[in-house]
């Protein structure tokens, strides 16, 4: 076995792949860009090495400073982890090359599943069931444009040597063919330097069910069961669990079949995911399935298979690229219980899951284990909650990478139990500092399509009204807990720390009348006004301007930390109040809330609107401009499109209007808020 390798990534991965080698004896080096100095992969590894700037073209996918990283420290071995330079042929190819073992296929498996046309036609002589579609190298537009007429919409455009719902598009008719093409290219040369287009067959409401598949170097191949990935935003995976819900043992047996044929008809060694696309017909077992493509690498969603099989496939994979055998064969391969993961990101799905940057401020998460595969949760089962991450409490999400904060994984002895494992796991995560979409996770858990495993990649479309409901506005008792959290902060800080001076006291005793005070706080939704009365052992709340509402009696019964537990009228209320700037953030069982006070002694100051100037709402690069100075634009037209983590945004206009000024040319970096052209009311 090897003594030390090194790791060719970052985040979590690179921590959750470090967890592992520690575990069997072995020695890791982290790569790290000037971004990462601090991160947390650079800790859990024994070594580091600096690669480059922060952008990843200059560092994590410059294969060339990585294996001269790898031949200084004198590692033996490279692993790739996912994403980056993972799939890369070329990269597999100079590892070996260089005399270093690439923890993962040969360069030609890679080669032969890296282009999705070429890899339909390998597995079609390998008998496994393929969608209609083209998948030719002719990439003539008009040529395509007939393709696509041909196989019937809506059709689905890929880039070929794609992954991770980048260079997608769906097309519902002809007419808007062309622009999608254009678009889909675009980000295709942009995140794969190939913009070569493959179209298919666009199923209304099918599901995507993945096999897990191991190889060695001595020609035997398993498979470890399904995943089911069909709940997704802008086909990208949010939630994974394996096994499928209703599956078949007979159907599970055929689609692994198939997943083996595929990894053997390419000579495929290691660890690597046969993805499928079903149709939803669960009359019929779960209607026909298709091969869409071979993932050549670990998964993001690998711990929803460690956690029924109680493997650990990072062992796994560094086991066969020592050239040891599989441990297991197919008919030693068993399945417990279900398991859940939801991806946490730093992105607000309110706002077409735009990503977010920021600093953590503030962060806690349920009771789990981390990176543990076979931790015991007691009774010889599993541990229920089990969480990835590379981010802790005061750590930047970098707008160069991906946003993802972490992975929460749950186990349950079925399905219903994960999900309620899942639901107790999200209600306890709470980050603040930036959005995330854990209260979406929340929702979308609990919708009744999840919840009754009637899934397919269109569920977070078609339940849109559940999911994106109007902005929830705080009821008393979350302003109940900001104000209690306030004013305790105020008796603990005595003004100038003269502790004793009665002229310091914060207990609001008047000579003649009790103190009345008004406290203000706002959020997205509206603006929120509490009257607050000083009595001797509590105070007295009441909502200003609502003449229905009378005032309640509200006592600080404990606190501790950012942890509070207030009487409210006849009830017990609890929650977690945690200062951001300005801001005070609010957990409870409601939910979470930023109220931004107001300060009644701040100046006003100038209030200037943007009128019709737009601005960025992400940081990001500006890789396509749809209008002109002097055009006039319709509310809704497409302006630009900016590009950020690797996908395309389309910044579309607020109103109709005239395009007075252009603010960026084509390549330009653009910050979050910065102004991009500016507006004439038409």
């Amino acid at each position: 076995m090897f003594s030390k390798i090194l790791i060719a990534n970052r985040g979590e991965i690179a921590c959750r792949v470090s967890a592992t080698a520690r575990r069997m004896g072995i020695a890791t080096v982290a790569v790290y860009s000037a971004a990462d100095a601090g991160a947390r992969h650079v800790a859990a590894c024994d070594e580091a090495v600096a690669i480059g700037p922060a952008p990843a073209a200059d560092s994590y996918l410059r294969g060339d400073k990585i294996i001269a990283a790898a031949l200084a420290s004198g590692a033996q071995a490279v692993h790739p982890g996912y994403g980056f330079l993972s799939e890369n042929a070329a990269f597999a190819q100079a590892c070996a090359d260089a005399g270093l073992i690439f923890i993962g296929p040969p360069a030609s498996a890679i080669r032969a599943m890296g282009s999705k046309s070429a890899a339909k036609t390998l597995m079609a002589q390998a008998g496994v069931p393929l969608v209609p579609g083209y998948h030719g190298d002719d990439q003539d537009a008009a040529l395509l444009q007939r393709e696509a007429d041909r196989i019937g919409y809506p059709v689905l455009l890929k880039a070929s040597a794609g992954g991770g719902g980048k260079g997608m598009r769906i097309v519902d008719d002809a007419a808007g063919f062309a622009a999608a093409l254009a678009s889909c290219r675009r980000e295709a040369l942009a995140a794969f330097g190939d913009d070569k287009i493959l179209i298919e067959k666009y199923l209304t409401r099918p599901r995507h069910v993945e096999i897990q598949v191991f190889a060695d170097n001595r020609g035997d191949c398993v498979y470890l069961f399904e995943r089911d990935c069909s709940v997704q935003r802008r086909h990208q995976k949010v939630l994974e669990e394996a096994p499928a819900p209703g599956l078949s043992a007979a159907r599970r047996a055929a689609m692994g079949a198939a997943a083996v044929a595929a990894a053997r008809a390419v000579g495929y060694v290691g660890a690597g995911t046969v993805e499928f696309i079903v149709e939803h017909k669960p009359e019929q077992d779960g209607g026909a399935f298709y091969f869409m493509e071979m993932n050549t690498r670990l998964q993001v969603e690998h711990p929803v298979t460690e956690m029924i099989t109680g493997l650990d496939l990072v062992e796994w994979q560094l086991r066969v690229a020592d050239g040891q055998p599989l441990p297991l064969q197919q008919q030693q391969l068993t399945m417990r219980g279900h398991a859940i993961e939801a991806r946490i990101y730093a992105e607000n799905p309110e706002k077409g899951f735009l990503p977010a940057t920021g600093v953590i401020h503030y962060l806690q998460t349920p009771a789990a284990v981390h990176f543990q595969v076979c931790a015991d949760g007691g009774d010889g089962q599993p541990a229920p909650v089990r969480i990835d991450s590379g981010f802790g409490q005061g750590d930047a999400i970098s707008p160069f990478y991906d946003p993802m904060i972490a992975k929460l994984i749950v186990w349950g002895a079925d399905r219903a139990a994960a999900l309620a494992n899942m639901a107790d796991a999200l209600a306890a995560y709470r980050i603040g500092g930036l959005a995330t979409n854990v209260g979406f996770l929340q929702r979308l858990i609990a919708c009744d399509a999840f919840s009754g495993a009637d899934l397919d990649t269109g569920l977070i479309e078609r339940h849109h009204g559940a999911l994106f409901p109007p902005p929830q506005t705080a009821p008393l008792s979350v302003l109940a807990l900001a104000a209690a959290a306030l004013l305790d902060d105020e008796k603990a800080a005595l003004c100038d720390g003269r502790a004793g001076d009665p002229w310091a006291a914060r207990d609001g005793w008047r000579m003649h009348d009790r103190l009345h005070r008004m406290l203000e706080w706002a959020d997205e939704t509206q603006g929120y006004r509490l009257t607050l009365t000083y009595m001797d052992d509590h105070y007295l709340l009441g909502a200003y301007g609502d003449a229905a509402s009378k005032p309640v009696r509200m006592r600080i019964a404990e606190r501790n930390g950012h942890d509070l537990r207030i009487v409210l009228g006849d009830a017990i209320v609890s929650g977690s109040v945690v200062p951001d700037g300005a801001s005070a953030l609010v957990f409870t069982g409601a939910g979470s809330f930023a109220l931004r006070r107001k300060d009644p002694l701040a100046h006003a100051g100038a209030d200037e609107s943007g009128g019709g100037r737009l601005t960025a709402p992400m940081p990001g690069k500006i890789v396509a401009l749809l209008v002109a100075q002097g055009d006039t634009v319709e509310k809704g037209a497409p302006l630009l499109v900016m590009e950020a983590m690797k996908m395309e945004h389309t910044i579309a206009a607020p109103s109709a209007g005239i395009v007075a000024q252009l603010l960026y040319a084509i390549g330009d970096q653009v910050a979050e808020g910065a102004p991009l052209l500016s507006l004439n009311p038409a």
